[in-house]
């Protein structure tokens, strides 16, 4: 046997485990079992029937996770936008950095206190499972999709406390002495990462947007990876600033993503796969460092378990609960919101943080982290649809749509505009001809429930179709198509 045919035998295993990997996706929609969870798990059994497996070094695992990580976070930020981000900036800002803080403080006092944990250790592993992960609130929503305030919080929330997060745990590993000195050094260090952070990703999101609009390319393929180099080099650029790489790729996707530009829906379809991907590998490639047979020495198993526990009916809903009071939310969106702040890659990623850093007792903690991520993603993860639909959360299935219809063009059309008509809004239930869009507005497309809609005078708009525009006055078409009458909100 030649050097050709094992490693045409070793492309073979993977492109097989991956295409069982995408598929896994229907399966977990049957089983009621989020796809991470089906990764991570399925991977620490393999490892432990095929030690070879396990045998990636932990600094690889660190590295790969971080690249996929920071596309998932980029990709985040684009289907988030400027517009969502705006209408729930201060409360998503809010919980993600308050709400990290105070849930990694909870989760240190109670690992201390109740299993005796060392102090400096304790801190760590709060640090590690304070924030949420933005590919298994992802993942879990599936093709659902929640209206309103509440999904963009969750959404934002998943994605602002993991660089937090991130953040805090640089500031403590590299930290050095005791008390108050240590202490400031933590808070200097976290200070400094958040805003170079920030600013890197602001700066660098409008000088990538700038590249999109103005530099053309030779071929419709190399603009998806023009973006996707330009996220990972805003990555590159905020970390050695000593910044947040993941604040600021999340940030640069925020600003990108209502923003027009060449290309653009194929952009988002390519980072959208990409990220998806990189859900696969980071769950797979972290789920191959765990020893599922190990969980069982020392007590880790049901140490984790209390944690989990306590963290998803006593810290979070008490602590996080607490921060949401000033948020304007009903009392039911509430509780799904607390119910749904989901563990996922991010704290196993920083477990690998602690591995790194050679602290004595890192792996028992590491393998505290895995059981408290694999409660989070099969129990919690697995109620998420139900606890939705028991308390009237409403989601709203985005069904594919695998046939497009498109017009190109070399220059960007002006007064080309494509709207949702929300229902209550003044289009909704009006024709066409009785539209109050001016004489200068042209209906060129509708589409309803994925067909196209002849379009003539007496053509009645309904809430849900998706209406192409042609005309001038883009601020008074959005208010026609998405925002509620006077007479509707008073019915």
């Amino acid at each position: 046997m030649t050097g050709v045919e094992p490693f045409g035998l070793a492309i073979l295993l993977v492109a097989v485990i991956g295409t069982v990997a995408v598929l896994s996706n229907r399966f977990s929609e049957r089983l009621r079992i989020p796809a991470p969870a089906i990764f991570l798990v399925c991977a620490a059994v393999a490892s432990d029937i095929w030690p070879r497996l396990g045998a990636v070094p932990i600094p690889t695992v660190e590295q790969v996770v971080t690249v996929a990580l920071a596309v998932i976070l980029f990709d985040g930020g684009m289907h988030i936008g400027q517009r969502r981000f705006r209408a729930a900036a201060g409360a998503t800002i809010w919980i993600g950095v308050a709400g990290t803080l105070v849930t990694a403080a909870a989760l240190a006092l109670l690992a201390h206190y109740a299993f005796g944990i060392d102090w400096r250790i304790a801190m760590l592993l709060g640090t590690a499972l304070a924030p949420t992960d933005p590919a298994v609130v992802f993942s879990v929503l599936g093709r659902r999709e929640i209206a309103g305030r509440t999904g963009t919080l969750l959404e934002g929330e998943s994605g602002a406390n993991d660089p937090v997060g991130i953040a805090l745990m640089v500031a403590l590993l590299s930290a050095r002495g005791a008390g108050l000195s240590a202490a400031g050094q933590v808070t200097v260090e976290f200070v400094q990462q958040m805003a170079i952070g920030a600013a890197v990703g602001v700066a660098g999101g409008m000088a990538l947007l700038i590249f999109m609009r103005r530099v053309p390319l030779p071929s419709e393929g190399l603009y998806a990876l023009r973006v996707l180099f330009g996220a990972l080099v805003i990555y590159g650029l905020a970390t050695v600033a000593h910044g947040s790489g993941f604040l600021a790729v999340f940030a640069a996707g925020i600003l990108l993503g209502d923003e027009r530009a060449p290309y653009k829906r194929e952009i988002e379809r390519f980072h959208s796969s990409l990220a998806s991907l990189g859900e696969i590998i980071a769950f797979t490639m972290l789920g191959l460092t765990i020893s599922i047979a190990g969980l069982w020495e020392g007590g880790v198993w049901w140490i984790g378990l209390l944690l989990a526990v306590a963290l998803a009916f006593v810290i979070r809903p008490l602590f996080v609960g607490l921060l949401l009071l000033p948020v304007r939310l009903r009392r039911r969106e509430r509780i799904f919101v607390l119910w749904t702040g989901l563990k996922g890659a991010v704290p196993i990623l920083l477990g690998t943080f602690i591995l790194q850093a050679g602290i004595p007792g890192a792996r028992r903690v590491y393998e505290i982290i895995f059981v408290v991520v694999a409660f989070s993603v099969i129990v919690q993860g697995g109620l998420v649809p139900a606890l939705a639909h028991r308390l009237g959360i409403p989601l709203r299935v985005v069904e594919p749509e695998p046939w497009s219809l498109g017009v190109r063009f070399q220059e960007e059309p002006e007064g080309l505009h494509r709207y949702e008509v929300k229902p209550g809004s003044a289009a909704d239930g009006v024709t066409v001809d009785d539209l109050p869009c001016g004489e200068d507005a042209w209906v060129s497309f509708v589409i309803r429930d994925g067909r196209l809609v002849p379009v003539r005078a007496d053509t009645e708009m309904r809430a849900g179709d998706e209406v192409l525009v042609l005309a001038d006055d883009a601020p008074h078409l959005e208010a026609v198509f998405t925002q509620k009458t006077d007479n509707s909100s008073n019915e």
